[in-house]
């Protein structure tokens, strides 16, 4: 996750609270889609994790979990789940080449700095097997701010999320859109892309 120090001070604080306000994830219709889509005993990475809920449902499917994330608090709750293997480390660890099968970075990179986007998105990439899968969820608008819980937030426009993915080599194959309230209790527009490594250009 962010190593913005006030970000991760918040999941710390507010990590048991969190873990019951996404409670709900286990049955997420694009978690479910992205376990679906990958092979019996794949690899995964779940890339700010947070209490280890979408890590802990994967691990039931049957996949190997590697599970990372800033919060040393978050990071304590997701090893705590059955078959997942947590540590605590920041977007800027990512690393590996055509490691996973997938990778699933849900309402996570949405807490980095604009400019160091590309820079992930590429890691991630290089971190996935030919036509792995990557799964992205943010929150949609412009600009950059703090909640008031005090957790930096990235806005992007679906257009330029869109944009980011086939710059850094992946090609959509699904998306979705909703609106919910978070852990600071406002609402907030939102969109999920699922993405595949795109086929090496040839010539």
């Amino acid at each position: 996750m962010t190593s913005d120090r006030e970000t991760v001070s918040v999941y710390d604080a507010e990590a048991g609270r969190y873990a019951k306000v996404t409670a709900g994830l286990r049955d997420d219709p694009d978690l479910l889609a992205f376990i679906a889509d990958l092979p019996r005993g794949g690899r995964v990475l779940d890339l700010g994790c947070g209490p280890g809920i979408a890590a802990a449902a994967m691990a039931e499917a049957g996949l190997a979990v590697d599970a990372t994330d800033a919060s040393a608090e978050m990071v304590r709750l997701a090893a705590a789940q059955p078959g997942v293997t947590a540590w605590q480390a920041s977007f800027e660890e990512i690393g590996g080449a055509a490691t996973y099968d997938g990778i699933w970075a849900n309402f996570s990179l949405l807490h980095a700095p604009r400019e160091a986007m590309p820079r992930h998105l590429a890691a991630i990439r290089r971190a996935l097997k030919p036509r792995g899968r990557f799964h992205i969820g943010g929150k949609t608008g412009t600009g950059a701010t703090r909640d008031r819980l005090g957790r930096l937030y990235t806005y992007y426009t679906e257009p330029e999320l869109e944009t980011l993915l086939a710059e850094a080599g992946f090609e959509i194959v699904a998306r979705r859109r909703g609106r919910d309230k978070g852990l600071d209790g406002a609402m907030a527009d939102w969109v999920t892309f699922a993405a595949l490594v795109a086929p090496a250009r040839r010539g």
